[in-house]
């Protein structure tokens, strides 16, 4: 748009300029033919006027009637104190036979004592203002030259007067051939810009869409590297531009921190295994210790005290080193069909006895034929921790609910219970390492805080998902999803 008006203005004063030129021109070539005759008559031109007055009035200018001068084709001297811009070879030419025969020109001559001594054909009995007329309305013009716009039978027309000793020529053109140009111009500008926006549009979204695209493929892998996915990388670009240096650059930056995750994974299954060792001896000892008569029952009590917390730095340890194998694939699931509906009902009769003496109902609801491809020792782990939490964190008298559900191709465990509840701004962080909601939850309750990280490994490495919703002081739900097995066909 801003290129059409550009364009458009520039064309109407490119035409308005070579108008006002061209009216300056045959303004000058009229005076200078008058003042060529003048001077060959040796007579002024009020002079001449006088003698010729009893004479018809197309017999004026007797001079501008000879056919010769009507016939004549090529330049006629303009005046060197007549400044004539854009010089054309070819208007040069040819300007004076059309000068003298136009039916489009309007050209009047007038006396220097103000009488109107010759007008074009075309222009009847109109007279064309005069330079005093202007002058007396405040335009003084530059040079003896004065443009305007004027009005003759309602036609408008460009005017340039050019005033002079010999005569004050006036030179009229209409405009409505420029403007007509300026009407198709806009036209043409009216109706293909829209076109071209539209274009530009279409084309831009491709091309923008086009250049994008390996930021959008980028962006793709990138939501996809995780904590444990470090071994990817971004996909490189085959340009040699801004986007391929950022990938490489974002590549280098992928590989220093799987190095660093690696080696906090590796310190963390080192420290693990060596804490092992000595803690199996130290709980070995405690137990033996204790088997034996002590009379003080202030050493037995600080012994038994000692075996509950290396009993508990044991399952860290050994939480600890499980993450780590698993983060570092050394810990491999071994999966194979089985019944989820009696695997879950096993585990409920188990924990059935930590909820007896908190007076705490499980109730249980198990769809039957729920069949899953799964690692019996890891999903107990996993069931048994959720279980046992629900349990844990529900006040006495309260209740928990495990219900087994076959939902599609998805089998689904939900564990509800009547607990405290978990603060939304703190749910995002129960699955981190050694976090607890201590302010939400009883601080009489053992854990290790690594329980839900594994529950989450453990459901996820079976193509699950795990999720949870809690209000506080209403209770918590969790809900753990698995890729059901499909039903065996009935035998014939």
């Amino acid at each position: 748009m801003v290129f059409g008006a550009v364009a458009y203005f520039t064309v109407s004063n490119e035409l308005s300029a070579n108008l006002d030129a061209s009216l300056l021109r045959a303004a000058a070539s009229l005076q200078a033919v008058i003042k060529r005759e003048q001077a060959d008559a040796q007579k002024p031109l009020s002079q001449l006027r006088r003698e010729q007055k009893s004479r018809q009035a197309d017999d004026v200018f007797a001079f501008l009637q000879r056919s010769s001068m009507r016939d004549f084709v090529g330049p006629i001297p303009v005046p060197d104190s007549v400044f004539v811009p854009r010089e054309d070879p070819v208007w040069t030419a040819v300007y004076e036979h059309v000068l003298l025969n136009s039916s489009t020109y309007v050209l009047q001559a007038s006396a220097p004592d103000g009488d109107v001594v010759w007008r074009s054909d075309n222009l009847l009995t109109d007279s064309l203002p005069r330079f005093e007329w202007f002058k007396a309305r405040g335009m003084h013009g530059k040079d003896g030259q004065i443009f305007s716009d004027y009005t003759v039978r309602g036609t408008r027309y460009r005017l340039v007067i050019v005033s002079g000793d010999a005569a004050e020529v006036a030179a009229a053109y209409p405009v409505e051939e420029v403007d007509d140009t300026l009407r198709s111009l806009f036209s043409v500008m009216l109706y293909s810009i829209p076109v071209l926006i539209v274009v530009s549009i279409l084309l831009g979204w491709f091309l923008a869409r086009r250049a994008l695209k390996p930021v959008d493929m980028i962006a793709k892998k990138a939501q996809r590297i995780t904590a444990e996915r470090l071994s990817e990388r971004l996909p490189l670009v085959q340009t040699n531009d801004e986007i391929a240096r950022l990938t490489a650059i974002l590549n280098e930056m992928i590989a220093r921190l799987e190095r660093s995750f690696e080696q906090v994974r590796q310190f963390t299954a080192d420290a693990s295994h060596e804490l092992k060792t000595p803690l199996a001896i130290l709980m070995g000892e405690l137990e033996v210790a204790l088997r034996k008569e002590i009379a003080d029952d202030d050493v037995r009590h600080t012994l038994e005290s000692c075996l509950e917390e290396v009993e508990r730095l044991t399952a860290v340890v050994q939480g600890l080193l499980d993450l780590s194998r698993a983060e570092t694939g050394q810990l491999e699931l071994i999966t194979q069909p089985m019944d989820l509906s009696g695997f879950v009902r096993e585990i409920c009769e188990d924990v059935e006895i930590l909820a007896e003496p908190k007076n705490i109902t499980v109730q249980t609801r198990v769809d039957n034929a729920v069949r899953i491809n799964g690692d019996r020792v890891r999903l107990h782990q996993a069931l048994l921790n959720v279980i046992e939490n629900a349990i844990k964190y529900t006040p006495a008298g309260g209740s928990v609910e495990v219900r087994l559900e076959a939902r599609g191709t998805m089998a689904n465990l939900v564990v509800r219970d009547t607990g405290v509840g978990i603060p939304a701004d703190q749910l995002p962080r129960i699955y981190d390492r050694f976090y607890r909601v201590d302010k939400a939850r009883s601080k009489d309750v053992q854990g290790t805080g690594l329980g839900l990280a594994i529950v989450k490994w453990v459901v996820e490495s079976h193509q699950g998902s795990i999720t949870v919703q809690s209000d506080v002081g209403q209770g918590t739900t969790f809900t753990l999803s698995f890729p059901m097995l499909p039903m065996p066909a009935p035998a014939p």
